[in-house]
């Protein structure tokens, strides 16, 4: 009897979840419908795919809002710590599937779409990427914002509503040409325009000076005055419950349009004003080899802290008077140097408008205050010339010369100057550099004025703490910490391979999404051939996915039954792309003198994606270079059929989405020493490809997790890549290895460049003539034999690989990035959970209408 009841009961309450789910759809569809007839006036005349996709997300959002004002009420209420992530680059994405499924109605939105005659397919993809970032900064932001929703931990995160995202890029004749993309173009259903916040942002004017009870008193005036406007995008934590929010700010002109002038004739000058203001949210990364692309890009970082910190301040004054609750109540992450303005910016509202002491202000500001490092290399460390700062934040260069000359004399108790050695130590660690013209180095600013500093991965931070600020380890030797970057596993397990996430969830179950560690279960599925057989089928059909992808999206045609080997990252010499390039050259070389080695050959497809910044002369040649060789070898009858190289244009999170879960092979061959992190190493292994690659950033963690035999590591580690420098030749590399000194004569001969013969020059004399910055030699045989360690593998024992890549799936847990925000919150935010109910009021819009009216 209790087994029948049991049976019974689980029966009744599949019945109910059957019911409710019908009941979910229909509610879509005739919601779906509504928004299609009413917003858009659609009829069978008057009617597109860009509007069934806004009908669509407007029906989607309509199930968010409710959550969202809870959340937002929740946390009022229990005046819950709120984290505030400020980044100049937040790398979305396409919104909908991810919102979708983590709110868990994927297959209700399906049938309700199914009903109506359309696939949620061709919908979703009319949407746009928000490509507001250039990388792995950018993407890494978008990750900790779902993990942090998914943890219930209150959260904002701040940056720009950039009109023109990360460019769009092409390729034409091998080259990167750059086209603006207008991801606005049809608006952006998921943001809600919030007029009501709103804050005014001032450059330039003067410094005036004054006692007030006989106090020192600093006023800023005769300022520029733009408006900084919120465009708020909800973040959906899985489940549903916690709806955190992305706060954009846009800029806008004080006037946007001067009558005077269009009646005086200039109508050009009638509109200046709004025209110079909204440059300033124009575009992501604006070239700054130009002085005046530096004043825009200086312009958009303090234009963005200064509406965000206004922001903060404005909602903790609804409730609190006490500025020393302050860090209580606001926990303010920089992701790495462009918000660090915010320390100056800080201190100038308390100061300046709250009337604090400096000592009290400056310990509150140390205290709220995070600095994210990532970066190792001393160049990417931004700095901004004195004068610069001068002209456009006067009262921030005064409060920057006082915080340094405080720090200083606080240093020299650790470097006292009666020591030779220790007049260089204190003038590295200045935050003004004593240079000509002067700087102001925004790195030192951050460490100053943060209570803590993280590296993004164990060697990246140990080398922080050795190499790149020893001395300030010194000073503050308790502010140092490792925080191993994450991704999410909604986005890139859950959502971009949905195939994979059916068999995991079949196999170990659903807990997996909301605790990656449970992937360990798989461990054992690895040697099950039952279990092997059904990964290596979902690979097959992911790879199957990418090659209609790409050829639907640039119109490359992919052999889905070749390894697909993928180097997708931002194009930078460091990252050596080229170290890939020249191996191939090696194996067209084999391919075409070895008979016995191409018959043996198992087909291989090399797909490189990518954007050079466009000032960025050697990664552009770099590109140039890919495509060049490319060009020969998918043209060359004799080898085509075995070796394949493809430059994939505009590479984005949704080429992302649909290349990483089709990859065998995942390349990660920065020089050692120099990648901060990585996080699409973590995206690969997550989806199944075996890793390839050195000992840098969180490949050191890879291979700790997934132990030395399931994965590819070679070259010169950091250590030894310092002992190279000062004598190293890469002529010494090539001239003892007869196939990489004839694959080096095939490219300086311009064999894969006839029709522009010295087109390479200014990259290739770089590489052979000026020292081979990145050690691209130094590694290449190592790379070159362990490469074909992992090809041989696949050809000979397709059984071990498979292995293999499912035990890359199973220790992959430690790089979700719900553990990194985890280690975040305890361990520098001192943020807790907030958890938030699921709204089931039907009629809260009623309600919500009626108290907002009172």
């Amino acid at each position: 009897m209790p087994v029948k009841k049991t049976s019974e009961t689980a029966r009744s309450a599949k019945n109910t979840s059957a019911v409710r789910s019908a009941r979910t759809s229909r509610a879509i569809a005739q919601d779906f419908a509504e928004h299609l007839k009413y917003d858009a006036d659609a009829d069978i005349f008057h009617t597109t795919q860009e509007g069934r996709y806004e009908a669509l997300a407007n029906t989607i959002r309509d199930r968010i809002v409710h959550q969202w004002n809870k959340s937002r009420k929740t946390q009022r209420d229990k005046n819950a710590k709120h984290v505030y992530y400020l980044s100049l680059e937040f790398l979305m994405g396409r919104a909908m599937t991810n919102n979708i499924n983590n709110m868990g109605i994927m297959n209700q939105v399906t049938e309700a779409l199914k009903s109506l005659g359309y696939t949620y397919e061709e919908l979703a993809d009319v949407e746009p990427d928000a490509g507001l970032g250039n990388g792995g900064l950018g993407r890494l932001a978008a990750c900790f914002l779902d993990s942090m929703a998914t943890l219930d931990i209150p959260s904002y995160g701040y940056g720009i509503r950039y009109n023109y995202g990360i460019f769009k890029q092409l390729i034409s004749n091998g080259y990167q040409f750059e086209q603006p993309d207008n991801w606005l173009r049809y608006g952006n259903p998921w943001e809600i325009p919030r007029s009501d916040v709103s804050f005014t942002v001032n450059f330039g004017g003067r410094v005036q000076h004054f006692k007030e009870n006989g106090k020192d008193m600093y006023k800023w005036v005769d300022t520029d005055k733009i408006i900084g406007m919120a465009y708020d995008m909800p973040i959906i934590g899985y489940g549903g419950k916690t709806v955190n929010t992305l706060r954009l700010w846009s800029a806008k002109a004080v006037e946007d349009f001067s009558f005077q002038d269009f009646n005086d004739g200039d109508y050009t000058q009638a509109v200046r004003d709004k025209v110079t203001a909204e440059n300033i949210s124009q575009v992501l990364y604006p070239n700054d080899t130009q002085y005046l692309g530096k004043v825009l890009r200086l312009k958009q970082q303090y234009f963005f802290v200064a509406c965000s910190l206004a922001d903060i301040v404005r909602r903790f004054k609804r409730k609190f008077s006490d500025w020393k609750e302050f860090p209580n109540q606001a926990a303010i992450q920089l992701n790495d140097t462009h918000p660090s303005i915010a320390v100056a910016e800080l201190m100038r509202i308390l100061i300046d408008q709250e009337g604090i002491d400096w000592d009290t202000a400056w310990e509150i500001t140390k205290a709220t205050l995070g600095y994210t490092n990532h970066t190792l290399m001393p160049e990417a460390l931004e700095k901004w010339p004195v004068h610069m700062f001068e002209e456009l934040l006067p009262r921030h260069l005064q409060i920057i010369y006082e915080i340094n000359t405080r720090f200083l004399k606080f240093a020299v108790s650790f470097f006292p100057t009666d020591h030779p050695s220790n007049i260089d130590i204190i003038r590295k660690i200045s935050i003004i550099e004593e240079s000509n013209p002067k700087n102001i180095r925004m790195a030192n600013l951050a460490i100053v004025g943060s209570h803590a500093i993280n590296g993004v991965a164990a060697l990246h931070t140990e080398l922080l703490k050795n190499y790149m600020f020893p001395e300030f380890r010194t000073i503050y030797p308790d502010r140092f910490q490792n925080k191993t970057n994450g991704i999410t596993p909604r986005r890139w397990l859950l959502s971009a391979n949905p195939g994979l996430s059916k068999l995991i969830t079949d196999a170990i179950g659903p807990e997996w999404i909301t605790d990656a560690s449970k992937l360990a279960l798989l461990k054992p599925l690895a040697t099950d051939p039952a279990f092997a057989e059904k990964f290596a089928k979902v690979k097959k059909g992911n790879k199957d996915n990418a090659a209609s992808f790409l050829r639907k999206d640039c119109g490359i045609i992919l052999n889905p039954d070749s390894i697909f080997d993928v180097q997708v990252k931002r194009i930078h010499e460091y990252k050596r792309q080229l170290l890939n390039a020249f191996n191939i050259v090696l194996l067209y070389q084999k391919l075409k003198n070895d008979s016995a080695f191409a018959a043996d050959f198992q087909p291989v497809t090399f797909l490189f994606g990518g954007k050079s910044a466009p000032g960025y002369a050697n990664a552009k040649l770099s590109i140039k270079m890919i495509n060049s060789i490319a060009d020969v070898i998918n043209n060359d009858p004799t080898v085509s059929s075995k070796l394949r190289v493809h430059f994939m244009p505009n590479y984005r999170v949704t080429m992302a989405e649909n290349i990483i879960p089709a990859t065998n092979i995942s390349e990660q061959i920065s020089t050692a020493g120099l990648e901060a992190s990585g996080t699409g190493n973590m995206k690969f292994m997550l989806n199944g490809a075996l890793t390839i690659g050195t000992l840098d950033g969180a490949n050191v963690e890879i291979q700790e997790e997934v132990g030395p035999d399931n994965c590819y590591i070679f070259g010169h580690t950091e250590d030894q890549i310092a002992q190279l420098k000062g004598h190293y030749n890469p002529w010494d590399f090539i001239n003892g290895d007869d196939e990489i000194r004839n694959a080096v004569n095939l490219i300086r001969s311009d064999f894969f460049n006839i029709s522009e013969p010295g087109a390479f020059g200014p990259l290739l004399h770089d590489i052979f003539d000026c020292g081979d910055r990145f050690f691209i030699f130094a590694d290449l045989r190592m790379y070159a034999d362990r490469h074909q360690e992992i090809l041989d593998l696949y050809r000979d024992n397709f059984s071990d690989f498979n292995r293999k890549a499912i035990l890359n799936v199973a220790c992959s847990g430690k790089f979700s990035s719900d553990r990194t925000i985890r280690e975040y919150a305890e361990q520098i935010w001192n943020a807790k959970p907030c958890p938030v109910k699921l709204n089931t009021a039907a009629n809260s819009a009623l309600i919500d209408a009626r108290k907002i009216k009172k």
